[in-house]
């Protein structure tokens, strides 16, 4: 293997990393005291690892940094700790020259696992960061979603009021205020008649709910005669026509159930109203 191979084999990468085995790490430290181009080499890398993790961190907020920083300064204080007690205790000559003869493997060792450390805290900032980050994002996405549906029911209300407008403020639209028969004296209701279109819109919004299984039904009535001018539907107020009705000399609306009667149940008319 070549110096360029060896250069691209990635054992630059995983030295700097700390991924690296004892014995490539070793072999490594050697060519490079003998090798200016590996040398120089590792030092770019070295570098471009540095630069690359530096651009790519994300500031964590302040919280997140302090508890990172809390947690890195406990360990240093354990190791402190241990480092102190084993200094008082004394080597064995055999083992003191040992040491002495593998400080100078030790001391690119040492630097090995420093870079190693340093590369770890920032990837933990990187981390830490970026999962606050998402988790922030996906808040945010969270209330622009809930905004979207609150804008959406609001613009169906607008639009909602807008079609009552266009019918209750038309002045070629006939206004019939229905009151409450004997019994149902308080109930109330207006027909909004367009002659022209023979369109019938119904506000019934004074009537009392329609029990489970029940539903109003506006009547026109015609040379005496009552005819069916829609079943009511809350949906249906004041914007939408009920039914077509050409000739009427009044109206009025009854309880019937559910999908409508052909008839209208006279005992559960609640209210009446002329046309003027």
């Amino acid at each position: 293997m070549n110096t360029q191979e060896y250069i691209s084999s990635g054992i630059l990468e995983a030295y700097i990393l700390g991924t690296a085995s004892e014995e490539e790490s070793g072999i490594l430290e050697c060519v490079m005291i003998h090798n200016a181009e590996v040398r120089a080499a590792f030092e770019e890398a070295q570098k471009i690892l540095e630069d690359f993790t530096t651009a790519q961190a994300i500031e964590p907020p302040a919280h997140l940094q302090a508890k990172i920083w809390e947690k890195i300064r406990d360990n240093s204080l354990i190791n402190s700790d241990i480092t102190e007690e084993t200094k008082s205790i004394p080597l064995p000559i055999e083992i003191q020259n040992q040491v002495n003869n593998s400080d100078k493997k030790d001391v690119a060792g040492i630097m090995r696992n420093k870079w190693a450390v340093a590369a770890s805290i920032l990837l933990i900032f990187s981390v830490g960061a970026n999962l606050y980050w998402f988790s922030e994002k996906n808040k945010t996405q969270e209330q622009l979603s809930v905004f979207t549906k609150e804008k959406t029911a609001t613009d169906e209300k607008i639009k909602a009021i807008n079609q009552k407008l266009e019918v209750t403020a038309n002045p070629d639209i006939q206004k019939i205020v229905m009151s409450g028969t004997e019994a149902h004296p308080d109930a109330k209701a207006v027909v909004f008649w367009d002659k022209t279109h023979h369109k019938v819109y119904l506000n019934a919004q004074n009537l009392p709910q329609a029990p489970a299984g029940k539903q109003y039904q506006l009547w026109a009535i015609a040379d005496g005669k009552p005819v069916s001018a829609g079943l009511y539907t809350k949906e249906k107020d004041t914007n939408t026509s009920l039914a077509s009705i050409s000739s009427a000399q009044a109206f009025a609306i009854t309880l019937e159930n559910e999908g409508g009667s052909a008839v209208p149940t006279m005992e559960n008319m609640y209210v009446l109203g002329n046309v003027l």
